[in-house]
């Protein structure tokens, strides 16, 4: 069943030492000799794509066994047929390890059925658990309120012969959906739902991805999670708030179930040669990821996908983990994301920025510089010959010499950015005017001597010349000039399709319905806009997935699935500025 047997290694001992309840639990925990080895697991249910919610479980499972020295399985949730894929089983594993994540083993809820099943006869035994023959409706009803106990099922005091008898035959599978369900015999007065004789299986006529026809019975998550982390000897099982509810179930499954204490119960797994620690386990809470300007539900992403209103899982504007990737998000980004939020037990929203933030910061170290032109127009350099051409030598890096320089070629006939010329300028425009002088990056200082128009009045050329004693380094070139702007030579530029990417949502709250409007009536319609753009030479050998400065426009990756060297294609990841706060 081990995917992988590469445990966690310890932090070096000039990481910096993280600080909140969860370490220092763990650390108390260590300290007091309660636990000597740690043990976390990660436990999605693969019943979609990750998202970047999921992003902080992640360095929060895989963290702490890393930086206590313990190890972290990925386990699989598996216990609803009905939603689950194997497509999204590979997805989850590509991810976790994209994010730069190695489980200890690969494990799924599935794998434990057998002892899920014996501990649920078990129960049966104690008087713990009895079969009910309520409908989904009449449990609901008899489930009482926040302010009212519930009631007592007529089938609660069944025998125990009688509990067995119709639980074996569920599971033989002569019984259709919702005839029966088995369920905890807890408390119908308890103050917590949760604990109002909860199911904890149910009857489901459907093939599993992962165990096929084998069973037609199959464990509610309450009962299936506390015990598939006391079959793997988990010490810290971390939740997010909304489990904390949960908790007491939680407990109550591992106690009178007992699988530490029971250890023939696990005999269907020992058999199998499979490596076991049961445990008691401890489970913890913490605050979940909320960001602004997006959506977490799996059930509105979903929705956002099959309506095509988004292309697909991996659509750069999605908050999936596969689409954060295609969008240009690196690993350490999304982790020093994680870093900076911290880890609390109060549920907070937290401002797009600031996920933005990280990239910057992460890609102004990581990412080499090229130049391109995104809404391009024309420059013939007149004082320049035609078939004029050279090559200037430019840094790859402003700020780290180890990334070395390339050649740019340089000719007579340019592309510049449009909006860094005006005709009329505005208040404080400093680039590009008739008769003014702009610097052209790395080549020298220009004039603009004459705007050519089209008949419908737009400027489609400027004639331009060139100080020929301004190059870099040549005394003209100490001239005080104001702007400075970047440039690709026409004769040698790449045409290239760039996806201009913004944030999906043009509100911070679209789960906010108060307005009668839903989070479909608030996506962007300038979340995503296509044009055809061009860059130098060195920019289109970029690999898939390899991201750059395009300077003074932002940071761009190579798209993942429809780049080439031939035919480039570039994603905005994000601008070199905050473009929203102007509008907040």
């Amino acid at each position: 069943m081990s995917d992988s047997t590469a445990s966690a290694s310890p932090p070096t001992a000039d990481a910096p030492i993280k600080q909140d309840f969860v370490r220092q639990i763990v650390r108390d925990d260590i300290a007091s000799g309660k636990h000597t080895a740690i043990r976390t697991r990660f436990p999605p249910e693969p019943n979609g794509y990750l998202h970047i919610g999921h992003a902080k479980a992640i360095c929060l499972d895989f963290g702490i066994a890393d930086e206590f020295g313990g190890v972290c399985n990925l386990r699989m949730d598996d216990t609803n047929p009905s939603r689950e894929d194997i497509e999204y089983v590979t997805a989850i594993q590509e991810d976790v390890r994209w994010l730069g994540y190695e489980w200890n083993e690969l494990r799924h809820s599935s794998d434990y059925f057998e002892v899920f099943y014996l501990g649920a006869e078990k129960l049966i035994e104690q008087g713990d658990a009895f079969v009910c023959d309520l409908t989904a409706e009449q449990v609901r009803e008899y489930r009482g309120s926040l302010t009212e106990p519930g009631r007592e099922s007529p089938w609660r005091n069944r025998s125990v012969e009688e509990n067995l008898d119709l639980f074996r035959r569920m599971r033989a599978g002569e019984f259709a959906e919702g005839a029966h369900t088995l369920r905890a015999k807890i408390d119908m007065a308890s103050g917590n739902i949760n604990l109002r004789d909860p199911a904890i299986y149910r009857i489901r006529h459907l093939a599993h991805q992962n165990t096929g026809d084998a069973w037609c019975i199959y464990p509610m998550y309450d009962y299936a999670h506390a015990l598939g982390d006391a079959v793997e000897g988990i010490t810290h099982s971390l939740c997010t708030l909304e489990f904390e509810d949960h908790r007491p179930l939680y407990d109550w499954c591992v106690d009178r179930v007992d699988l530490a204490g029971h250890p023939e119960l696990l005999r269907p797994l020992t058999e199998q040669g499979m490596p076991l620690e049961a445990a008691k386990p401890r489970q913890i809470e913490f605050s979940r990821l909320n960001i602004n300007y997006t959506v977490m539900s799996k059930r509105k992403l979903m929705a956002l996908v099959q309506s095509g209103l988004v292309d697909g899982w991996d659509d750069p504007r999605m908050p999936t983990l596969l689409g954060l990737r295609r969008r240009g998000y690196t690993p350490a980004s999304l982790r020093l994301f994680v870093e900076r939020l911290g880890v609390s037990k109060v549920n907070s929203v937290i401002d797009f920025s600031v996920l933005e933030g990280c990239l910057r910061e992460d890609l102004d170290v990581s990412a080499a510089r090229r130049m391109a032109v995104i809404d391009p127009l024309k420059v013939t350099l007149t004082n320049l010959q035609d078939g004029h051409g050279e090559s200037l030598e430019f840094p790859n890096h402003p700020k780290d010499e180890s990334f070395g320089s390339r050649q740019v070629p340089f000719s007579n006939r340019l592309w510049i950015e449009r909006d860094d010329f005006a005709e009329v300028p505005p208040k404080g425009f400093k680039r590009l005017v008739p008769g003014g002088e702009v610097r052209l990056r790395g080549a020298g200082i220009m004039r603009c001597d004459e705007v050519i128009k089209d008949a419908d009045g737009t400027v489609i050329e400027l004639r331009c010349s060139m100080d020929p004693e301004s190059r870099p380094g040549m005394e003209g070139a100490n001239r005080k000039i104001k702007g400075t702007i970047h440039w690709v030579s026409a004769e040698h530029a790449v045409a290239t399709e760039v996806r201009l990417y913004d944030r999906l949502f043009s509100v911070a709250d679209p789960d906010d319905n108060s307005d009668g409007q839903s989070y479909e009536d608030h996506l962007n319609p300038e979340s995503r806009r296509t044009v055809t753009g061009y860059i130098e030479p060195a920019a289109a050998d970029a690999k898939p997935e390899q991201s750059w400065q395009f300077e003074r426009l932002g940071y761009f990756v190579a798209d993942r699935q429809d780049h080439s060297p031939q035919r480039p294609v570039f994603n905005r990841s994000v601008t070199l500025r905050d473009i929203w706060a102007a509008k907040a």
